[in-house]
């Protein structure tokens, strides 16, 4: 799986709240944040776009990488 780019918004997380992210060479806007969690490996976010979709971005603090998989 390719790395995904995404960008956050961290004030004192270590991650922090993902601001937008790249879907099929477009930069996605996140409207809002419906679920935020830890996971085994790292992060997980539930995310509702502009435009109504709602997306699963996975961050593995191990591989420093994330993964972006529509819902």
């Amino acid at each position: 799986m390719a790395e995904a780019q995404v960008e956050c918004r961290s004030d004192h997380d270590y991650i922090g709240r993902p601001l937008a992210f790249y879907w099929q060479d477009q930069r996605v806007v996140v409207e809002a944040v419906l679920l935020d969690k830890r996971i085994p490996t790292g992060y997980s976010f539930l995310v509702l776009t502009e435009k109504g979709d709602r997306f699963e971005l996975d961050y593995d603090i191990d591989k420093d990488q994330w993964s972006v998989h529509q819902k």
